[in-house]
């Protein structure tokens, strides 16, 4: 599959259905048929359709409400760029008329075949309480193959810079796929440079040791081979882009995975929104298309990214075995001494199941148990515990207070790093 004709291809079928939306869409809205019930059924089909695929390929825009401060004013919230890279950029959420928030906190997203943006209602919860900032990663189609690869270590070293960048009043939150990599450049910087390391580091339904608790996800990382993955998984950039001839994992692969794991509960979706579409009970920000719009908005992710996690984090468990390198360089996950670890996870959660993240505590035995905490969400599954109701009522408060709890820097840092 490592062709860009058949990337050109997938891209042609998904350019495709969104055609033949929009057309069963225009024919169903003519007025000479338009009365007919069953034209109203392809019109409505039609118009889920045109909007399902055409988001496949859209970068959701940030759309950060305003809202209203202690001062009883509304507050604009703008999105600035504080690092730029070819991979991924470095986001503040900037909030007009406010004076800067103690709390400092960087969301760590995922490279997980979504954009940043899938953590919205996650950045909207923390920013009445906290200066927010975010990792931006960049859809791997547009960056030029000049650009040079980006694997798992050169995601850590991201990480680690936009973490010196910051500076050392800083609480980190990684979601998910990133927790093991963002754990990783917490120990690199523990001996390299430990004055810069955070103060407190959440990590939230991530696979620090993958074989914990097994799910799909990880029984697919090893019932095939690498030479297998490679072969039917990685395509090349077609001419469409500027990132063409560049190895990836496609996003709309991905997608088509995502799906797959609960396709009669999309099905269902889908087909309850075309009726609602076509008795006129849909609208444009109801609760599918919110969902939907975010959910099918996926991006490709860099080969040698996609291949090097399953290697090494899902395969070879170099995490939780202490193995890992990066740079040449064994990172030591005991050197973390100071900064204050804690994890969540969902009970139901069905991709990072509990006891995969919470092993990070385990394998952190340079610091203090007093440091240490973890939680475990009755009833939430994967996207509960960073962006549901799970995380707004009751995840969310738990890690800010857990961030207040681990404010002061620490005194001894210096003294880690001898």
């Amino acid at each position: 599959m490592k062709y860009m004709l058949t990337y050109d291809l997938m891209e042609a079928a998904r350019n495709t259905n969104q055609w033949l939306g929009a057309t069963a869409q225009a024919i169903g809205s003519y007025p000479a048929v338009a009365m007919n019930p069953a034209m109203g059924l392809l019109r409505a089909w039609g118009e889920v359709t045109e909007r399902s695929f055409a988001r496949m390929i859209a970068k959701p825009d940030w759309g950060i409400p305003s809202f209203a401060g202690p001062d009883g004013r509304d507050h604009v919230v703008s999105v600035e760029t504080l690092v730029s890279k070819p991979f991924g950029d470095l986001l503040h959420f900037s909030v007009a008329g406010r004076e800067p928030k103690a709390r400092r906190i960087l969301l760590v997203a995922p490279m997980s075949g979504h954009y940043a943006t899938l953590l919205r209602k996650t950045v909207v919860s923390l920013l009445p309480d906290a200066e927010v900032f975010i990792t931006d990663w960049k859809n791997a189609r547009d960056i030029p193959v000049s650009a040079g690869k980006f694997d798992v270590e050169d995601y850590t070293l991201h990480v680690v810079e936009f973490m010196r960048h910051l500076g050392d009043d800083l609480h980190v939150v990684a979601v998910c796929q990133p927790a093991p990599l963002v754990l990783a450049a917490t120990a690199y910087l523990a001996e390299e440079e430990p004055e810069a390391q955070p103060r407190s580091l959440t990590l939230i339904g991530g696979p620090i040791d993958p074989d914990a608790n097994a799910t799909d996800v990880t029984d697919f990382g090893h019932s095939v081979t690498m030479g297998q993955l490679e072969e039917t998984m990685i395509q090349r950039v077609g001419f469409k882009y500027a990132g063409v001839g560049r190895m990836v994992y496609p996003g709309l692969l991905q997608l088509a995975s995502f799906i797959s794991m609960n396709a009669s509960t999309h099905t269902q979706a889908f087909t309850n929104q075309i009726f609602a579409v076509a008795k006129g009970e849909g609208s444009d920000h109801d609760r599918h298309n919110v969902f939907y719009d975010e959910y099918l908005a996926v991006m490709d992710m860099p080969a040698e990214f996609y291949l090097s996690t399953v290697e090494r984090i899902f395969k070879g468990r170099e995490i939780i075995r202490n193995v890992f390198e990066v740079a040449g360089r064994r990172v030591n996950f005991d050197k973390i001494t100071t900064v204050a670890v804690k994890t969540v996870e969902g009970e139901e959660d069905d991709i990072s199941a509990p006891g995969q993240c919470a092993a990070a505590l385990d394998l952190l035995t340079g610091l203090p148990e007093s440091k240490k905490a973890w939680h475990v969400e009755p009833g939430a599954g994967h996207y509960g515990i960073f962006a549901g109701r799970s995380w707004r009522n009751n995840i969310r408060p738990l890690v800010l207070d857990f961030i207040d709890a681990n404010a002061e820097a620490p005194a001894n840092r210096a003294v880690a790093a001898e």
